[in-house]
């Protein structure tokens, strides 16, 4: 699905994936309707009613199969940021440790870090455009930092490591998110659930052919049923995209206060 769909509300993405598999269901209503002749309806009236059941399941394996990969792309991103956050919030800690002047240099380092993901990494995740072939300007600087400076004692060479080791592990955090950011629900998969749903919808509506009003709730309740399945997973599809997303909540608030305040 495009990017205009998934930065939809939730209820415009919803009046649009129901308005279209309602206009399915009445196409395929129609399209029974032309067919069912009356030459015709004892033929179709033929297919066993044993084949709804069938072709439910699948489709249902199909919405299953579609759900299990969306939720989880949707927990490994959450785990990546409360990660990296993590890591952060660490860093910062552990940062208390060494001389002032390299505590307050890591504090406002992670600092601009975290104004960074939050002001630009953020948005490219919502239109899967992030990369990770550059690594972030101030989270670079605190590593090299950390890696060059001389500690004075076993007090201090512990906390060096133990401060790299939560970059390092803040970096890799970064690196899962930017990964399940760029995780969708393929035009494959969703041809074939929509695919399914209609063959289904044809099959009910060929089953009760010779009753109009029966067919058209039956095919109505399961475009309905549809409708609903395709709304919860595009509404999750993109972990980073649409009002349903993730939050940089977390890194919001381990944010140490920038340079220069109290």
């Amino acid at each position: 699905m495009s990017d205009w769909l998934h930065n939809l509300p939730v209820p415009l993405m919803a009046l649009v994936i129901f308005s279209f598999t309602y206009l399915l269901a009445a196409m395929a209503f129609v399209a029974v309707a032309l067919v069912a002749t009356k030459e015709r309806a004892a033929s179709l009236k033929a297919i066993s009613p044993g084949m709804l059941p069938v072709l439910g399941i699948i489709f249902g394996l199909f919405v299953a199969f579609t759900a299990a990969q969306v939720w989880g792309d949707s927990d490994r991103g959450g785990a990546a940021v409360s990660r990296e956050a993590s890591a952060l919030r660490s860093a910062i800690l552990l940062a208390a440790g060494l001389p002032a002047e390299q505590d307050a240099k890591l504090r406002g380092l992670v600092h601009d870090y975290v104004e960074q993901a939050v002001a630009q990494e953020w948005p490219m995740m919502a239109h899967q455009e992030a990369s990770l072939k550059a690594t972030p300007a101030p989270l670079a600087e605190a590593l090299q930092m950390v890696v060059t400076m001389a500690p004075q004692g076993r007090a201090q060479e512990t906390t060096q490591r133990e401060i790299l080791a939560a970059l390092e592990q803040a970096l890799d955090a970064r690196r899962q998110r930017i990964v399940v950011s760029l995780a969708s629900v393929n035009a494959v998969k969703w041809w074939c659930l929509y695919l399914q749903a209609l063959c289904e919808l044809l099959v009910i509506g060929f089953v009760h052919c010779d009753n109009r009003l029966g067919s058209a709730i039956a095919m109505g309740l399961f475009a309905t049923g549809v409708a609903t399945s395709v709304l919860l997973i595009a509404a999750h599809d993109r972990p980073f995209t649409g009002q349903i997303s993730i939050s940089p909540e977390p890194l919001r608030q381990i944010m140490p206060e920038a340079p220069g305040r109290s």
